[in-house]
């Protein structure tokens, strides 16, 4: 909308260098405000105190730095983990997540307002797509976790785009968002801290491939065979198993980078041994490791996540045949961790 004041964070330094320079100013102006926003994490121009106040009263005119407000906070009791719903300018709500770990503090951030994917045990995909979000609106997600964090006397280590949405059904700010993150000069987030996660859009990830990123690239799998993967990951009636491993392959390829592929096992559904054994086979010679989580409970998908035992199983025969894997900690069930579950408790889904 024209009236929409312009949004700093969704400016690359370039960028906000012309628009500086529109304003009559020195270009050396971009980097100070660009300190400002990465380095110092200013949420008003009025901190920016090395700028003439006639420039931060027209800042605080044409742009704003505030594109997101929180409007409910639930934490684990264990303190672990939080997670925010988001209120946009525009009065949609995204769900981010902060993660503590021992070594580790990890932002889950949401590149969609929904979710077009429709996968049907997720909460997020439950609730449809409604729009993209621009690089600064993923942005400031990491922005106010670090902020959060830095209260603390802590600091952000990781970022994973693994919230609501796909974000290579939202490429281009996408990619702006991570390279934003890891600007050397700004958030200086390197880019091994960073994890695209994609339910596997196979022309995005040959080109993600090409761009010269050292991320890391997380497949959420869920299945191992195309009948089984069309019923829960619809998107693999367009993109079947073998060209989404062509593409798996090429990226390893291009890059050099370990692929991770994300398993939610589900009681009855992809947690017996014959899924176990057709994972072991589509990875054979692949550079990769295989994520186990039993899955997050939703309120409209019927089935469970698998119980120890047989998680304990499926890993058992993971180990057998050689194939690398963890076992994730369910983090913040109590607190409904799957992505799109705060926004439904909300009456926003």
């Amino acid at each position: 909308m024209s009236d929409d004041p312009l949004r700093v964070y969704d400016l690359d330094l370039d960028e906000l260098e012309s628009y500086l320079t529109h304003l009559d100013e020195p270009s050396y102006r971009a980097q100070q405000v660009w300190e400002w926003l990465y380095v110092q994490l200013a949420d008003s121009f009025e901190q920016m105190t090395n700028l003439p106040g006639a420039l931060r009263e027209r800042l605080a005119e044409e742009t704003t730095v505030q594109l997101l407000e929180v409007v409910d906070t639930i934490r684990s009791t264990d303190g672990g983990t939080r997670k925010d719903l988001l209120r946009l300018l525009d009065g949609e709500t995204i769900e981010a997540v902060l993660m503590r770990y021992e070594r580790r503090r990890t932002a889950c951030l949401s590149t969609q307002v929904g979710c077009g994917m429709g996968c049907p045990f997720c909460a997020t995909g439950q609730m449809g797509f409604r729009r993209d979000l621009s690089s600064g609106e993923i942005v400031a997600q990491a922005v106010h976790f670090t902020r959060v964090l830095r209260h603390e006397g802590d600091s952000l280590t990781n970022v994973v785009l693994m919230g609501m949405g796909e974000p290579l059904a939202n490429y281009e700010a996408s990619l702006a968002a991570i390279r934003r993150l890891s600007h050397p000069t700004g958030f200086r987030l390197g880019q091994r801290h960073i994890t695209l996660s994609t339910v596997g859009l196979v022309p995005e990830i040959h080109r993600l491939a090409r761009e010269e990123l050292q991320i890391t690239l997380a497949v959420s799998l869920h299945a191992a065979t195309d009948d089984l993967r069309n019923q829960i990951v619809p998107i693999n009636r367009r993109y079947p198993l073998d060209p989404l491993f062509d593409a798996c392959a090429d990226y390893v390829e291009q890059t050099g980078r370990r692929i991770s592929f994300e398993w939610a096992l589900i009681t009855g559904v992809n947690d017996g041994s014959e899924q176990a054994h057709a994972l072991a086979n589509r990875i054979q010679g692949l550079l990769a490791h295989v994520n186990l989580i039993p899955l997050n409970p939703s309120p409209d998908y019927q089935r469970e996540g698998s119980n120890r035992i047989h998680v304990r199983a499926f890993a058992a025969v993971l180990d057998q045949l050689g194939v690398p894997y963890t076992i994730r900690v369910r983090r913040g069930t109590a607190i409904q961790a799957g992505c799109g579950q705060l926004r439904q408790r909300s009456g926003r889904g």
